[in-house]
Parts: C-alpha cells; structure tokens; sequence
C-alpha cells in the first residue's frame, strides 16, 4: 500500500544508489572525454576498492578517516598502473585497440581476483558506528547513508570547482577538445592524462568501499555491470558534461530503486533492464543526452 513514509523511504535508497552510479560516472567522463575510452577496466577498481578496504577493516582495524584515505591512494595508483601499463602506448591508434584493451584488462583482474581470493561473495563489515540502524517518524536508515549521501556531494562539488578552476582541470579540457593543439601549446598531455585517470580511479575505489559498506556484500564480479551502469548513466547525463555525469546517476538510481518499489513485483529481476531502457528512450529524444552538446569530430 502506498504511504507517505514509503515513498520517501525508496526515494533515499534511489539517492543513495544514484550518488554512488553518479561518482563512478564522473570518473567515467573524464577519461572518455579525454581519450574517447569506455573504460571498462573502471568496474576493476571498483572490485579492487572493495576488497582492499575489506581488509583493512578486517586485518587491520584502522579508524575511518584512515582507511578514506587509504583507499583514494590505492585506487589512484591503480590508475596510473593501468594508464602506464594498459593505454599509454596506445595513444593515438585506433579507439578501438582501447576499447579492447580496457575489457581485457577487466577480465584479467576479475579472473586474477577469482583465483586469489574466491568466487563466493564476501560479508562486508563496517564499524559498528556506521551500521546503526536509526529510526523516524518516515525514514529508516544508517549512518552510512547519511555518509555516502554527504561524502558523494562533497566530491562532486570539488570535482566541478578542479575541472574549471584548476590548471589542471582546463589541461584536461583542453586535451578533451583537441589534444594536438593542447600538445603544440606545451601541455604536458601524458602526465595530464595520467592525472586523470589517477582522479578516476581514486573514486571508483571509494565507491567501492561505498557499495560494500552500504550493501553488505562484495564479490570478485560486482564491478561488472556497475561500471557499465555507470557508463549509461554518462550517456543518458551528456557525454562530455560533469553535471550531465552527476544527473544520469541520479536518474539511473531514481529510476532503479523506484520501479522495483511501485511496480509489480515481478518487475524486480528487470531491474537491469530498465536502466538500458531509460538509455534507449533518451537516445531516441536527445541523442547526445540530457546535457550534453553535439560533438564535432576531433582532428
């Protein structure tokens, strides 16, 4: 029956899923807009985040804020590894060699990590601070919501300011536009590319601490299709537009969250479904998404 209460309850759990798909999206963006790379290699270091946090709750016991910034430095390495190792190289050849190179690399950590670890999922725990459950008059939730709600925001909010206000930020701007002209100009195009996919990175390993702390459960595989959600939910935003990035993970965790709750229940297994069917209904509408401009072709 439908409440009050209800409908505010499933649309928290819609921010709440709609601010992690809108972090791992930022990340997303920025690397596409750069080097035109879906990176499928992005859903990894969601799993790598995961799992290395989970550790270090379990082994280590190290407090919060420590573990945050653990977890940022861990997730930026990998991404320097993988820019240097994985992409670098193939700057400048087909998109396509990218492309390719990005869902192998995906596939050899999600196997890599099968091997290592397990193929069951894991129990994640957090500190009992953040697990408490509270409840009001309309809402039941955790500090961990509270948590993913406000540390999503904040990123978001320094992602922007980095993106028009910093050096750095109109370098990889400027890169995104037309990478020849911003290397005559005297950008540092490899080390602003690597930056880049450093921020990406980072993020996406947060999320993953994010995802295990909210859901409870993380596995070898989980970075998968939340990573290509992550990447819908670019397209749907505005390839291109960090705002756009931000908007089309809202939408994809509204949208999610609040289909499951006031449709059949039946409708519950489609849930992937409904996400690519918001994609296609948008690029029927607006082909170059919500916020997003049409593209020229880059020289």
């Amino acid at each position: 029956m439908f409440s009050f209460g209800y409908f505010l309850q499933q649309t928290m759990n819609g921010v709440i899923l709609g601010c992690m798909y809108a972090l791992l999206a930022l990340g997303m963006t920025v690397v596409y807009g750069i080097l035109r790379l879906i990176n499928f290699a992005h859903g990894a270091l969601i799993t790598l985040g995961a799992f290395f946090t989970y550790f270090i709750f379990s082994q280590l016991g190290l407090p919060l804020l420590a573990v945050i910034f653990l977890v940022l430095g861990f997730g930026g390495l990998m991404g320097l590894v993988l820019d240097v190792v994985a992409y670098r190289k193939l700057r400048g050849g087909p998109e396509v060699a990218l492309l390719i190179t990005s869902l192998g690399f995906y596939t050899f950590i999600e196997n890599l990590m099968k091997m290592i670890i397990s193929p069951q999922p894991y129990a994640f725990k957090t500190p009992a601070f953040l697990s408490t459950i509270i409840r009001t008059q309309y809402l039941t939730f955790r500090p961990i919501d509270i948590f993913i709600i406000v540390s999503s925001i904040l990123i978001m909010i320094s992602f922007h300011f980095f993106i028009k206000k910093t050096k750095a930020g109109i370098a990889m701007r400027a890169i995104s536009e037309n990478l020849e002209v911003a290397n005559i100009m005297g950008i540092e195009v490899n080390r602003t590319i690597s930056l880049a996919f450093i921020i990406g990175s980072a993020i996406a390993a947060f999320t993953g601490f994010l995802w295990g702390a909210k859901y409870g459960q993380i596995s070898y595989d989980m970075g998968f299709l939340t990573g290509v959600k992550a990447f819908v939910a670019v397209v749907v935003g505005g390839v291109g537009s960090v705002p756009g990035a931000m908007l089309g993970g809202f939408i994809l965790g509204l949208a999610e969250i609040l289909s499951i709750a006031f449709l059949p229940t039946y409708f519950a297994e489609y849930r992937d479904g409904i996400v690519f069917a918001i994609l296609i209904l948008v690029l029927l509408i607006k082909p170059s998404g919500i916020l997003g401009m049409k593209e020229e072709v880059r020289v």
